[in-house]
């Protein structure tokens, strides 16, 4: 199967680059996958910057090895749907799979440029290819005070055109169940379906609690700041959390948001004289095992959120325990994926400072909620993951081929592809590193047909 991914891609530094980074590794390994990403060219990041405050520069930025990587569209730009359309014709692929929040083309300074990007997946399907999207937000969860968005009404008329577009795709799947309740609500959907977020590792390692509190306990703050994830908070609750605790440090490691450029950097200029506290700055993948494996805590100090939490799922990937603002999104994704967190009234320093030195005095209850965590882990791996969303794509491309020779209407589609033999195959005998949950609906004997590819099919599609 030939696929698409459309998203930002590391080295980049935008939102969701290690999601979609994760995503193509584990594609990668499939033999039967032939993987193009299709992603935002690189810039000069000043949101996104190192353990001494300079901004990453694209000069110095490497290409990962290993990967068909084409660069065809840039943030901001009204130029990126022709771009990205003509980039797909010419690979002719199978699958196109966006990976995608509301901002992943535009900030709202371009949000002309914004829902423009947004109705791509819409345009690709139009030309005759199956279009999927993986949505990590829906605007109706979003709070658009604490997210900085100015013209409130004027937004969320837009983000609801842009919503009814993306639904114009052959599938658009979510990660909370309350998101796909509300797109079957609100907007009639028929083509919404359930996803995980899945943790980042194919085969998750057991925490090694020698590692934590020896000497010190870490807490851990990660993320993308400035907007709805702050750390004012945090920084109010920590000396509380020191003077019980005097044997732990905490670690404020990420960027800014891409809007926010400077905001940890102001954070930290106005803590300096705070004991036990190191910013990190932004951290490449290759450091993330030994952040996450020595740290006793993870804290979300946000003020709302935008959707299921990255940051969340890798404390489980290395059994870490989680004290979270009270916000619905997270508690949605707690009952969902059976994690364990304690919650905080959000926004109180005081509540937050409680539940730290609370856990952090129980070595019971940090080695009860590190283990629930994992235990959560080991049912959504990224193998599983991604089989999932291939299963999907394989039996929506076999249902679709039934439906063409039921109506015999393959002379209807000619414009757009030209009718070939499928050639089936068993999927799971093939790669199935690891079986799907149960609750998925789907048995291991979902077939995979493999499309010839010739030239007269590579003319018959370019312009």
């Amino acid at each position: 199967m030939k696929i698409c991914l459309v998203a930002t891609f590391p080295p980049s530094g935008r939102q969701l680059n290690e999601y979609t980074f994760h995503i193509a590794r584990e594609l990668r390994r499939n033999p039967l996958m032939d993987l193009t990403i299709l992603a935002d060219e690189l810039d000069d990041y000043q949101f996104a910057t190192d353990v001494d405050g300079k901004p990453r520069s694209a000069a110095a930025q490497n290409e990962l090895p290993n990967f068909k990587v084409i660069r065809c569209w840039k943030f901001n730009s009204l130029k990126t749907p022709g771009k990205l359309l003509r980039t797909i014709r010419l690979i002719n692929p199978d699958v196109v799979w966006f990976n995608l929040v509301f901002s992943s083309f535009a900030n709202q300074d371009h949000p002309v440029a914004a829902f423009a990007g947004l109705c791509v997946p819409a345009l690709t399907r139009a030309l005759g290819y199956y279009t999927h999207i993986t949505l990590h937000q829906i605007i109706e969860c979003v709070d658009f005070s604490g997210a900085g968005v100015r013209q409130e009404r004027l937004f969320r008329l837009g983000s609801n055109m842009a919503t009814r577009s993306l639904l114009r795709a052959h599938s658009l799947s979510v990660l909370l169940p309350r998101y796909k309740r509300t797109l079957l609500d609100k907007y009639s959907a028929q083509n919404v379906l359930l996803g995980t977020h899945g943790i980042f590792a194919p085969r998750p390692s057991p925490p090694d609690f020698s590692l934590r509190g020896n000497p010190q306990h870490r807490i851990l703050a990660i993320g993308h700041w400035g907007t709805y994830k702050r750390l004012e908070t945090l920084m109010a609750a920590f000396p509380t959390v020191l003077k019980s605790v005097p044997n732990v440090k905490l670690v404020v490691a990420g960027a800014n948001h891409h809007t926010r450029a400077g905001y940890w950097e102001s954070i930290r200029d106005a803590n300096r004289s705070v004991p036990n506290l190191e910013f990190r700055g932004y951290v490449p993948e290759e450091a993330i095992p030994e952040l996450f494996r020595e740290t006793s805590v993870l804290v979300m100090p946000y003020d709302s959120a935008t959707g299921s939490s990255g940051p969340a799922h890798q404390a489980c990937e290395y059994g870490v325990p989680i004290v979270s603002a009270d916000i619905p999104d997270f508690r949605n994704m707690r009952a969902a994926e059976d994690m364990a967190i304690r919650f905080y009234k959000t926004g109180d320093a005081a509540d937050l400072a409680g539940n730290l030195i609370s856990l952090l005095q129980s070595p019971e209850e940090l080695r009860q909620m590190a283990e629930q965590n994992f235990s959560a882990a080991m049912r959504m791996t990224m193998p599983n993951i991604v089989s999932n969303y291939l299963r999907w794509f394989e039996l929506a491309k076999h249902k679709k081929r039934i439906e063409r020779l039921q109506l015999g209407s393959s002379a209807r589609w000619n414009w757009r592809r030209k009718p070939k033999s499928p050639v089936f195959t068993d999927f799971s005998a093939n790669w199935n590193p690891q079986a799907p949950p149960e609750e998925n609906g789907e048995g291991s004997d979902v077939l995979n047909f493999h499309e010839n590819n010739n030239d007269e099919e590579k003319l018959y599609r370019e312009p």
